[in-house]
C-alpha cells in the first residue's frame, strides 16, 4: 500500500478498477497519512470524516480519488475561513463551481488545505491557524498563497489539490515544492465560490504530480459558468487527448532572457533551466531569446491593482451580515472598526491601507491609473510576443525555498517572490509550472511554460513530452 503515497491518478485509477485496491483502503490510507505526517508540515487546516464522503463509482472519470481544496474555495456544509479569523466559523452554505463539477465527475475532497490569509502572501505563514511547511525540508516554506495545497501534493497526503492564483500562488508554490501548477486563461475556470480577493486577476488553479492529471482535471473543472459572467464560452477540449513523448511540431519557444538571468537570480536555477532548454531542443523545439521590457515593471502594477481591489472585496467583512462581529460595540461605527481590527491579521490590514489609498481622491490617477495602463502595456507585449512565437519559457521563482521567517522584516523581498509570476496574471494568459531540476541541496526549482490566451493543450502536451524525457516529477520528499 505504501507505493500509492505518490501514485498518480492514472495510476489509483488503475489499481481501483483492477480491484488491486478498494476505494475504502484508499480513503484510509490517505487519512492515515495525513494523521501520521501532518503534524510537521501542516498542510491541512481541517480533515473530514470519512463516513461524510460516500462512494462514488470506480468508473466515473476520478473514480473517487481524493484531494484537498483550498480554504478560500466554498464547499457546501463545510467552514470556509481563507486561514482568517474573520470567517473562521463561517460555513459555507453551497460549493464553489469547481466543487460541483469535481464531485459530478467522482471527486472526493478531502479536507481544507491552509493558506495565506484571504490567500494574501507568498509562504502560507498569514495564516491565522499554522504555518506550512515544505516537505523537502520543514524549516522552509512551501510558497505561497496556496502552500497547504502544494505541501500536500508534494507530500503524498492526496494526488491532486486546487488552489487559487492571483499573482502566482498556484505555480510558486508548485515550483518550490516539486510538482506540477497550473494558472488557465482567465475565465476558462469559473471563480463563483472562490473568496475574492482581486476579482481581475484571481484564477483557480491546479496542483498535480504529472502533466496528464493536471490536464485531466482541466477538462472536468473547465468551462462557461451562468453564475460566473466572465467565464469564456468557447468549448472544454479533453486536455488530455495527444499527450505523448513528442513535442507538438513546428514548435517555436521564446526564452525570455530579462527574466532568466535577471539580477539576483539563483545560479543553481539558471543552471537547471538552462539543462531543461537543452531538452526542449533536442526534443525539436526551436528556440529564441526575447526581451519582455514590460517585465521590470508588472510587480509594481500588480502590487497596486491587487490591492486596491482587494480593499474593495474585503470591504463586505464588516460584522453586519456573516463572520466575525464584535459583540461589545458601543455604535455602529465601533463594531465595524473593531471587527475589522479582531478579525483580519497584519498582512490583510496593510493590503487593504494601501489599496485604499492608491484608490483615494488625489491618487486614484498617479498610482492607479498608471498600474491600468502598465497592465495595458503587458498585456500588448505579450500579444505582440505571441504573433512570432507558441510559448514563452521563463523561470517560476527567483530563488529556492526559504527558510521560515525570511522575510518577516523585509516584507518588499516578500512582495517580490511574484515578480516572475504576476506578469500572466496581469496579460490574463495561461502558464503552467513543472519540475526542472533540484539545488545541491535538494530543494526543487521549476519553470514556467507560458502561452497565448485558451493554449493550455499547446503548454500540457509540451509540458508532458518533457516529463517523459525527465524524472524530476518522480522524485518524492522522505517524510
Amino acid at each position: 500500500m505504501h507505493s500509492i503515497a505518490f501514485a498518480s491518478i492514472q495510476e489509483l485509477k488503475e489499481k481501483l478498477i483492477s480491484k488491486e485496491i478498494s476505494y475504502s483502503e484508499m480513503i484510509d490510507f490517505f487519512l492515515k497519512r495525513f494523521e501520521t505526517f501532518d503534524i510537521n508540515i501542516n498542510a491541512a487546516i481541517e480533515i473530514f470524516d470519512k463516513k461524510s464522503f460516500g462512494q462514488p463509482s470506480t468508473q466515473s472519470v476520478l473514480a473517487g480519488i481524493p484531494g484537498l481544496i483550498k480554504d478560500n474555495i466554498c464547499q457546501q456544509n463545510r467552514v470556509t475561513s481563507c486561514a482568517s479569523k474573520m470567517l473562521e466559523t463561517f460555513v459555507s452554505p453551497y460549493n464553489a463551481t469547481v466543487v460541483d463539477r469535481l464531485e459530478q465527475h467522482g471527486g472526493i475532497s478531502i479536507g481544507r488545505a491552509n493558506c495565506d490569509e484571504f490567500a494574501m502572501g507568498s509562504s502560507t505563514e498569514t495564516s491565522v491557524y499554522k504555518k506550512t511547511r515544505n516537505p523537502w525540508d520543514i524549516l522552509r516554506v512551501p510558497g505561497g498563497s496556496s502552500g497547504g495545497s502544494a505541501a500536500a501534493v508534494a507530500a503524498g497526503f492526496v494526488p491532486w489539490a486546487l488552489g487559487s492564483d492571483t499573482g502566482g500562488s498556484v505555480r510558486q508554490p508548485a515550483a518550490l515544492c516539486g510538482i506540477v501548477g497550473l494558472k488557465p486563461t482567465y475565465g476558462r475556470i469559473s471563480r463563483y465560490g472562490l473568496v475574492a480577493y482581486a476579482s481581475s486577476l484571481d484564477q483557480v488553479g491546479i496542483f498535480s504530480r504529472t502533466v496528464w492529471d493536471n490536464a485531466l482535471l482541466l477538462s472536468i473543472i473547465a468551462g462557461q459558468d451562468t453564475k460566473d459572467a466572465t467565464t469564456l464560452a468557447n468549448a472544454v477540449p479533453d486536455y488530455t487527448e495527444g499527450l505523448k513523448d513528442q513535442l507538438p511540431r513546428p514548435l517555436s519557444i521564446g526564452i525570455i532572457e530579462n527574466a532568466l538571468y535577471a539580477q539576483g537570480m539563483d545560479p543553481e536555477i539558471v543552471s537547471a533551466i538552462e539543462e531543461a532548454i537543452n531538452i526542449l531542443k533536442v526534443l525539436g523545439a526551436t528556440m529564441q531569446y526575447i526581451t519582455l521590457p514590460t517585465l521590470d515593471y508588472s510587480a509594481a502594477a500588480y502590487f497596486i491593482l491587487s490591492r486596491a481591489e482587494a480593499a474593495s472585496n474585503l470591504a463586505r467583512f464588516d460584522g453586519v451580515r456573516y463572520g466575525l462581529r464584535y459583540e461589545k460595540a458601543k455604535n455602529l461605527m465601533d463594531m465595524y472598526g473593531k471587527t475589522r481590527n479582531l478579525g483580519f491579521g497584519e498582512e490583510v490590514k496593510s493590503r487593504i491601507m494601501v489599496g485604499n489609498y492608491v484608490l483615494s481622491s488625489g491618487h486614484s490617477g498617479e498610482y492607479y491609473g498608471n498600474a491600468k495602463r502598465v497592465q495595458y502595456a503587458i498585456r500588448q507585449e505579450f500579444e505582440e510576443a505571441f504573433k512570432n512565437l507558441d510559448l514563452l519559457l521563463m523561470p517560476t521563482h527567483p530563488m529556492p525555498a526559504f527558510t521560515l521567517g525570511t522575510f518577516d522584516i523585509d516584507t518588499l523581498q516578500m512582495d517580490l517572490q511574484d515578480y516572475f509570476t504576476c506578469p500572466m496574471n496581469l496579460a490574463g494568459v495561461p502558464a503552467l509550472s513543472i519540475p526542472c531540476g533540484f539545488t545541491k541541496d535538494q530543494l526543487p526549482i521549476g519553470l514556467q511554460l507560458i502561452g497565448p490566451h485558451l493554449s493550455e493543450h499547446r503548454l500540457y502536451k509540451t509540458a508532458y513530452a518533457y516529463q517523459q524525457h525527465t524524472d524530476w516529477h518522480m522524485r518524492h520528499p522522505t517524510l
